[in-house]
């Protein structure tokens, strides 16, 4: 896709379609998601392929952080469609006595998604689950960084839908600057912050409502009251997963100076239960994108000291598990998202240290917190901000789909997952439905005399 002129034919298409009503009834929507689940089951092994080449991602990661993800939401929508589709009763006051009022969710129209590269399938078509659920018509623009993920995900929504429900435009920065020039309903984009603040800027154009996942440096805190060796395999599991190009993976560690080097030892030998004394040969660690994250990973390599991993290898775009010590709030690899499998630690002695810290940052995409301490637990719930929190674990807050997720601040606008993804892509049109069986003249001129009545009204109501 190359020309304003043929994106701009697909949208008219697209509006003419959803003008017909066909996008609206429970029976179309519920067909389209069990379309969309076939395809899936249909196109496991294209992309696992595909996720294998883009990221060297292993068969059992692609299956347990996209395949079925994506399944699971799919399910959810399904069992739970019919019941949010249902308009929802509302009481009314004395001032519109008699009459009754009602809240219809009604689909917004066209929506553009804009998916990433990291999780290109989990995190472009869970949204596109919440589109069609809402009864929307859909354009995705795949990321062209996971290239071979894109070319997969476009040939299974051109064999499943027709072109003027949804459809797939492939291409780089300038399809995606051609498409953000145009009219939508509304726009759903997962990525980082800097690209979620053009994409913003394009739709205020138009008024368009946007939802931006983006990221930010996700901070884990882990107190002297924990379990060290569960503790160890979470972190090294959230962090390292995917390389540590996860937008939920822990970005740094503020460590109780008291457990710091038991700690350490621990990640150290889950590092080894995970990936072998040479994670390059497993079959289970994945590899940066591309050379420009590569570079600017390696970068980050300069800072404090390597204490575990740091080994890297430019041609296969392969950087070890690696943990940085001594680490400070100066540093390079805390002024931007580390997105990759490096681990700075700050320690702390007292948890309001680690509250400053988290405090004098953009509000985080989630912060993590192991601690057995109940009252630890409610300082950090109540004294902090983020999107969500997890506590004793890392990113599985993120596979829930009856949690909403999204962000705060710079870390994201708006949520989904589960019934949030349906109301996303939703208008909530309040109908208030009046009798006449009764007229009362008191609001009608002329208002001589019924300012006292007006009164006595309002005093009855408070």
């Amino acid at each position: 896709m190359n020309s304003q002129l043929s994106i701009s034919d697909i949208i008219r298409k697209q509006r003419k379609f959803f003008q017909t009503g066909a996008t609206k009834g429970l029976a179309f929507r519920l067909a389209q998601l069990k379309n969309l689940k076939q395809a899936i089951l249909q196109h496991q092994t294209d992309i696992v392929q595909a996720l294998l080449v883009d990221l060297n991602r292993a068969e059992v990661e692609t299956y347990a952080t996209e395949i079925l993800l994506i399944l699971g939401e799919i399910d959810y929508a399904i069992k739970n469609l019919k019941k949010w589709m249902q308009p929802e009763k509302l009481a009314t006051n004395l001032q519109q006595f008699p009459a009754s009022a009602r809240i219809y969710p009604e689909p917004l129209g066209i929506a553009l998604i804009i998916g990433p590269w990291n999780y290109p399938f989990q995190l472009t078509l869970s949204p596109l689950i919440g589109a069609i659920a809402a009864g929307n018509c859909v354009i995705i623009k795949p990321s062209e960084l996971a290239n071979n993920s894109s070319k997969v995900i476009a040939e299974i929504i051109t064999k499943y839908f027709a072109k003027e429900y949804i459809t797939v435009v492939e291409g780089g920065v300038e399809t995606s600057q051609l498409l953000l020039a145009e009219k939508f309903d509304h726009i759903f984009f997962t990525g980082g912050t800097v690209i979620g603040k053009i994409v913003m800027a394009a739709a205020a154009k138009h008024l368009t409502p946007v939802t931006l996942e983006l990221g930010g440096k996700s901070p884990c805190i882990v107190d002297a009251d924990i379990k060290i060796e569960c503790t160890a395999q979470r972190i090294v599991w959230g962090k390292f997963l995917n390389a540590g190009q996860t937008c939920v993976a822990p970005d740094y560690l503020l460590v109780n100076k008291n457990i710091k080097p038991q700690l350490l030892t621990a990640i150290q030998k889950s590092i080894k239960e995970f990936y072998g004394d040479n994670p390059a040969k497993s079959l289970d660690y994945g590899r940066i994108i591309n050379q420009k994250h590569f570079d600017r990973l390696i970068q980050f390599l300069q800072d404090g000291n390597i204490c575990i991993g740091g080994e890297s290898n430019k041609n296969e775009c392969y950087i070890a598990p690696t943990v940085i010590d001594n680490i400070t709030l100066t540093s390079a690899v805390m002024q931007s998202e580390i997105f990759g499998p490096i681990l700075p630690i700050i320690e702390y002695g007292d948890i309001n240290e680690a509250i400053t810290i988290i405090n004098s940052q953009p509000k985080p995409l989630a912060i993590y917190l192991f601690s057995q301490n109940k009252q630890l637990q409610q300082r950090i719930l109540q004294n902090t901000s983020s999107g969500g929190v997890c506590i004793n674990d890392t990113v599985m807050q993120a596979a829930a789909s009856g949690l909403p997720f999204g962000g705060v601040g710079d870390s994201g606008i708006g949520r989904y997952h589960g019934k949030t993804s349906f109301e996303t892509f939703s208008h909530y049109k309040t109908v208030l439905q009046r009798s006449f069986l009764f007229d009362i003249k008191l609001r009608y001129a002329p208002y001589k005399g019924k300012l006292q009545w007006l009164k006595r009204i309002v005093g009855s109501n408070t």
